[in-house]
């Protein structure tokens, strides 16, 4: 088996996670199976991480990888987004922005990718990318398991960081893009 494989798997399974997290997080579940949905959704997160890191140690990156890492990444995302509205955990509000987001800059990837170009994620991204999935990770949590009882409140907190993250490090990116393509560069 070649080693490139195992980071492109590790993707895969993100992509493979997703319709048991759609079944695990619909509202009124009982808690076990929201905490099933939980602990896939932390495994998931635990393998955007490790896929990356594995594929620059072993200097095995992929075209492949390269485009169906971070897909596999906003479908993971989108759909814990998706699912914590009707649970009353998430206002439609937030779920749009940072959707169309990350909409917009997986459109301005493209425009780059097509001309040749790549901008690299930035770590104010990444720190995006690690909050969201502590935010949601507090929002899918099922009450009742440990003795917090405002934790949804503290995971609606960090989702307002994460908002914050999104939108800053989504200028950042669009300045970016934007100094690469102007008529004076």
């Amino acid at each position: 088996m070649s080693l490139s494989l195992i980071p492109n798997l590790l993707t895969g399974f993100r992509f493979m996670v997703v319709p048991f997290l759609l079944f695990c997080l619909h509202p009124g579940v009982e808690n076990w199976l929201a905490l099933v949905g939980f602990g896939l959704f932390v495994l998931a997160a635990i393998t955007d991480y490790l896929d990356g890191f594995l594929a620059r140690r072993w200097q095995v990156q992929t075209s492949f990888g390269k485009l169906m890492d971070p897909l596999a990444d906003k479908i993971l995302i989108t759909a814990v987004l998706i699912m914590l509205i009707p649970m009353g955990r998430l206002s439609a509000v937030v779920a749009f922005l940072i959707l169309a987001r990350e909409l917009i800059i997986t459109g301005l990837r493209g425009v780059a990718a097509a001309s040749g170009l790549v901008i690299a994620a930035s770590n104010l991204g990444k720190w995006k990318t690690f909050i969201q999935i502590v935010a949601l990770s507090t929002l899918m949590f099922p009450l009742g398991i440990i003795p917090i009882d405002n934790l949804h409140e503290i995971g609606r907190l960090i989702l307002y960081i994460a908002l914050t993250l999104t939108l800053v490090s989504g200028a950042d990116y669009v300045l970016k893009f934007y100094k690469l393509y102007s008529p004076a560069h």
